[in-house]
């Protein structure tokens, strides 16, 4: 069993509050939110205890784990004190938006010999998962290209956006860490465009919301991520894995799989998932059975804290790319 404390009582804790009080291997003992009214709404719905403080929760030694879903600019702050509490961790992406941040943070860590998991939930899709199994197993035989299409069905508030950090630190980044995912190499160099195709108002924080960046990996083969803040059919999320001898795509979630036929329409399905939670619903699950399963195991978690950290490379390049019209390179 695994008692955790929760750091962040938002949309994405309160779901992981639920997926821990459904686990047999896992307890919520604690519940804390700057915003104390939130905490105390999670913690009347799972039994859990209001913390007091960060530091209440980290002081008890019965807490073995906590799973961090607080705002970004709190998740190196948070890391490093769990770690040096001696507790295992289970982060949201990213680790933070500043690489030099990030690495700070792991030499301020580096002895505390801690798991520590980050929250790059589309590896656990279990469709993402067989399209990178096929990559792996040789199903398309030699592996030659990856195509990542990701799309949010509407565009964020401003003021989140204002510090998300831009499109490819906060959304496009899961798709670099699906990539590496897939590909089992790392990538070399990198190409970025934008634009503001959807509003162009979001140029007035420096931002774009429509990208497609072009890799290339260590061995040549080729990546293609194509990203927007908006599909007005749905939350589009696709990833193609192409090689010498076929194609897996894994495409596209619906409620159910009808499909409807009559005399207007033909091959008619419901619509796509419109939430990010509801699209990769198991993949939450299965993320968190995961970091239990391995830490209760003493077994190695992934992705890693170096994946979240490759991750947020491969973001700053691609705004470097963006913001200079020019190919990165990278060397590892």
């Amino acid at each position: 069993m695994l008692n955790f404390a929760l750091f962040g009582a938002g949309r994405i804790g309160k779901m992981h509050a639920q997926n821990l009080q459904a686990f047999a291997h896992s307890n919520l003992k604690y519940v804390y939110d700057v915003y104390a009214p939130a905490a105390q709404e999670v913690a009347k719905a799972t039994g859990a205890k209001v913390a007091a403080s960060v530091e209440d929760a980290l002081s008890d030694p019965e807490v073995d784990a906590v799973l961090i879903a607080t705002s970004t600019d709190t998740h190196v702050d948070l890391i490093i004190k769990a770690a040096k509490a001696g507790k295992a961790i289970l982060c949201e992406k990213p680790i933070d938006l500043d690489t030099v941040t990030v690495n700070a943070c792991m030499e301020e860590i580096k002895d505390c010999n801690v798991p520590i998991q980050i929250g790059f939930n589309r590896r656990f899709d279990p469709s993402h998962g067989a399209a990178a199994k096929a990559a792996h197993d040789g199903s398309v035989g030699k592996l030659e290209q990856v195509i990542i299409s990701s799309r949010d069905p509407g565009m964020a508030p401003v003021e989140y956006l204002k510090s998300s950090g831009g499109i490819f630190r906060d959304m496009i980044i899961h798709d670099f860490d699906m990539a590496r995912f897939i590909l089992g190499e790392e990538v070399v160099e990198i190409q970025a465009f934008g634009s503001a195709l959807v509003d162009e108002k979001i140029t007035e924080i420096g931002d774009v919301d429509s990208v497609m960046i072009n890799m290339k990996s260590q061995s040549g083969r080729l990546i293609h991520i194509n990203g927007s803040r908006r599909a007005t059919y749905g939350y589009d999320q696709r990833v193609e894995v192409f090689g010498s001898e076929g194609m897996v795509l894994s495409d596209n979630q619906t409620p159910t799989s009808v499909v409807r036929y009559n005399t207007d329409t033909t091959g008619v399905k419901d619509p796509l998932f419109n939430f990010f939670i509801d699209r990769y619903g198991a993949a939450y699950n299965l993320q968190l059975t995961a970091f239990i399963e391995n830490v209760l195991a003493k077994r190695p978690v992934s992705p890693s804290f170096e994946d979240g950290r490759r991750a947020q490379i491969l973001a700053d390049a691609a705004q470097k790319s963006f913001d200079t019209g020019e190919k990165v390179s990278l060397s590892w």
